[in-house]
Formats: C-alpha cells, sequence, structure tokens
C-alpha cells in the first residue's frame, strides 16, 4: 500500500515519522551500551584551558535543541562565551554571590551535605573552561506589535533541553558542571540579555584537567529510582 509522505491536519502539515527499527536484541544491547556510557559521566570542577572549536558548541546546542518543548514554543535562547573578559566578568559576579550563599544563605545541613562535594564559592573553572554556556528561559515572546506572547510549560522544557546538553556533552568526550549561582540575575546584565529571558544554568564546557579526582559517588540502583507495574 502507498503511504503519503504527509498529510494535512487541522490545515497544518505533517510528515511522516520515519523510526529506525531494531531487532529486541539490538535494542537491549543498545540501552545498556548508552547506559553504560553515560554512567561515566560526572560533574567536573577542574578544567583543561585546552580550546573547543565553536563549531563543536554549535552541534552540542542544536542536538540540545531537539528536545520536546510546550507547543513546540522552544523557549530557550543559549549563549556561548569564550571572550576572556566576559567570562572573567562572570565569574566575579559569581563568586560574589557565592561566597554570600555559603557564609549566610546556606543552612548548617546544606553545607553538611556539601562538604563530601569538596566544593566551595570558589569558581576558577568559570574562567578556565574553553565555553560557559548559559541557558535561559524563555519567559514569553513579543510579537511585531511588542504585544506579549505566551510560551508554554516553560520551565519543564528548558529543564529537558539541559538535560539533552549535558548528555550531548558527554557524548562528546567533554566535560561540564552544572553551576547555578544565586541569584543569577548579574548573567542577564553581563550578556545583555532581554526581558523575556531569565538564567535557568551556567555550564561550563571542556576538557577535565589532567589529573583530575572527583567524589567516590554511588548512584542509587534501580529499586531505589524506579517502581514498576506490571
Amino acid at each position: 500500500m502507498d503511504t503519503k509522505d504527509h498529510i494535512l491536519i487541522n490545515g497544518f502539515k505533517h510528515i511522516l515519522f520515519e523510526q529506525e527499527v531494531y531487532s529486541p536484541e539490538k535494542i537491549l544491547l543498545k540501552s545498556k551500551s548508552f547506559y553504560q556510557k553515560m554512567d561515566k559521566r560526572r560533574s567536573v570542577r577542574e578544567f583543561s584551558s585546552k580550546p573547543v572549536s565553536k563549531t563543536i558548541i554549535e552541534n552540542l546546542i542544536k542536538t540540545a535543541s531537539t528536545a520536546p518543548s510546550g507547543a513546540h514554543k522552544q523557549p530557550w535562547t543559549f549563549c556561548a562565551v569564550s571572550n576572556l573578559e566576559i567570562k572573567s566578568e562572570i565569574r566575579k559576579a559569581a563568586e560574589l554571590e557565592e561566597k554570600e550563599s555559603y557564609k549566610s544563605r546556606m543552612s548548617d545541613s546544606w553545607l553538611k551535605d556539601l562538604a563530601h562535594i569538596g566544593t566551595d564559592w570558589r569558581k576558577s573553572f568559570l574562567e578556565t573552561a574553553p565555553w560557559l554556556i548559559v541557558v535561559f528561559k524563555r519567559a514569553f515572546e513579543y510579537d511585531e506589535k511588542g504585544e506579549k506572547l505566551n510560551n508554554y510549560y516553560v520551565n519543564e522544557s528548558v529543564g529537558l533541553v539541559s538535560g539533552m546538553l549535558i548528555t550531548a556533552i558527554h557524548n562528546a568526550g567533554l566535560v561540564t558542571l552544572t553551576h547555578t549561582p544565586s541569584p543569577m540575575r548579574f548573567l542577564s546584565k553581563i550578556l545583555n540579555r532581554p526581558d523575556n529571558e531569565r538564567p535557568f544554568l551556567l555550564l561550563p564546557v571542556g576538557y577535565a584537567k589532567d589529573p583530575t579526582y572527583v567524589p567516590d559517588l554511588k548512584r542509587k540502583n534501580i529499586n531505589e529510582i524506579a517502581e514498576f507495574y506490571e
């Protein structure tokens, strides 16, 4: 039977979905091998200054932006920074906020929970990493008349795109760290972002310094994170 390459639904073009179909055995193998690859992902705070090409960063961002979003509004902006002066400015502003957080904003229990990570308010990686990718969420849009247009499920959408970006970075053989200085309003000012954008996440991207040590963490096992209803 002939299959059309597209149809109209509610007057909008829908194209034929083409899926790669594997045997159950190959699906099992692929799911296991990708898990094993991602299980090696770690948050890294010690970066090499070894350069990473702009084209690689573009590919990572394009991969992330294949994430689903509410009504396909794609409510995100990625600001990729390699400029040394801007990175230095970001570090100074972030450390001011982080120093205050460690001094007075974080509870004793929070600081205790962070102790095994070995982190503090100093954020040298913000200058050392060849790239910083700042993910902004777009709270709304403007039309050509300057009227506000809604975006939907913005936090959920930007959370999804951020997860896919982290996955793409690890898959490419690079490392990153989820950095969320609080508050992050200084990023909007430094990067001169419009008023419909809010900073969501800052990711330094590059190679790990040689040698680099990370905490000896153990992930929860499947029985602790999932319930199966069969």
